[in-house]
């Protein structure tokens, strides 16, 4: 009795008889199907929001190349090692070193120039520290990349990107 609605019979003249009710049934039909696109929307652009900022804030890690050398089946490697390096490391205070030995900005290049006469296969490393320190080491490492490029010396750079909460100033 939920779908029909019940009105009651008009009276037929004798008041001993029952009313007698009719019953009049609703027709009900199913919506058709609708596939709700706004949903479907909203969960894409969060998917695209989610990938764009993993590949922003992704640490891209490239410190040094590796050459590897074609092999045949069953050869053996005769030159396994690895060529000679020297590594120049700036720190944080703004010291310059050469394989952990204090170097000024004016000793640099003929030291280089003398270990790459010696072993023209030797590569230099250049690592910057990402802590910051009281002096601006811009100026430092600007000079040095210029005598560098000046001079023809190869460099390859080692180190991480820094990253945005080491960049900020601390007040939120």
């Amino acid at each position: 009795m939920s779908d029909a609605i019940v009105h009651p019979a008009e009276p037929t003249g004798t008041d001993d008889a029952a009313p007698r009710v009719r019953r009049v049934r609703l027709r009900r039909s199913e919506p058709p199907f609708r596939v709700e696109l706004t949903p479907l929307i909203d969960v894409i652009f969060l998917l695209l929001t989610f990938f764009i900022y993993a590949m922003v804030l992704m640490d891209r890690i490239e410190l040094v190349p590796l050459e590897l050398k074609p092999l045949e089946a069953g050869a053996v490697v005769a030159d396994a090692a690895p060529p000679p390096a020297r590594t120049l490391s700036l720190d944080g205070e703004g010291g310059m070193f050469l394989d952990r030995e204090t170097i000024t900005l004016d000793e640099v290049v003929p030291e280089l120039r003398k270990t790459l006469e010696e072993d023209p296969e030797t590569v230099l490393y250049l690592a910057v520290s990402d802590e910051v320190g009281p002096s601006d080491r811009i100026p430092v490492l600007l000079e040095l990349w210029n005598q560098l490029r000046l001079a023809e010396i190869p460099i390859r750079m080692v180190g991480r990107p820094m990253s945005a909460e080491t960049t900020g100033n601390g007040d939120s």
